[in-house]
């Protein structure tokens, strides 16, 4: 469920996509309402500043996020299953909104402005419990090791994914992807499977 009502979640999906696209400081409240075909009066009656509209949108992806996690944890599959379909997840998420995940974990971490960092937190950590409840599910089946560390999965997943994005050029190169279809084809595919197995081999208790 979203706390956001129609006409709200149009202004955030603008600013996201604006932020994104200019940055946090390269984009204004006048552009957002410009672009979504809104007076400047209407958002600031919805959220009230630009730094709002930011923790706004961290509240709605992470609702749509839990959703999804959620819907993994209860699928009648094995918790190995559960894990890469989280992997799968997380991947296909961050690519798709990677400009406006780097502005708000850049934001959040400086700290310069007037934001919430506990609501940031506290919308990281209720999805953080999801996968926790997966680790438990295959630990109480002795599938997965005892002395996980859970907090690390995410960074691992999302880490080892924007390391590779980031150096697009060179493993474009390196790899002898000659075009930014084969690129998105091998994240999807190759990197993908490739931080499965590494997940995987963190969790899965190799001596049962």
């Amino acid at each position: 469920m979203t706390p956001f009502n129609e006409k709200q979640i149009a202004i955030l999906q603008v600013a996201e996509k604006l932020f994104a696209e200019n940055g946090f400081d390269g984009t204004s409240i006048r552009d957002i309402s410009k672009v979504a075909n809104i007076n400047v009066a209407m958002i600031s009656y919805y959220f009230g500043s630009k730094e709002k509209l930011l923790e706004g949108i961290i509240v709605y992806r992470g609702a749509n996020l839990k959703l999804q996690m959620e819907n993994i944890s209860n699928q009648d599959v094995t918790p190995i299953a559960k894990i890469e379909g989280l992997v799968e997840l997380y991947i296909e998420l961050i690519h798709k909104n990677k400009c406006i995940y780097q502005i708000m974990n850049s934001e959040f971490s400086k700290q310069k402005r007037e934001l919430d960092a506990n609501l940031f937190n506290s919308t990281k950590k209720a999805n953080f419990q999801i996968l926790v409840k997966i680790i438990e599910e295959g630990q109480q089946q002795n599938i997965f090791k005892t002395n996980i560390n859970v907090a690390l999965i995410p960074p691992t997943i999302i880490g080892t994914y924007l390391q590779f994005y980031n150096s697009k050029h060179y493993y474009k190169e390196l790899l002898g992807l000659e075009n930014d279809v084969l690129f998105e084809s091998y994240i999807h595919n190759e990197l993908t499977q490739h931080i499965k197995q590494i997940i995987k081999s963190l969790v899965i208790n190799e001596s049962k």
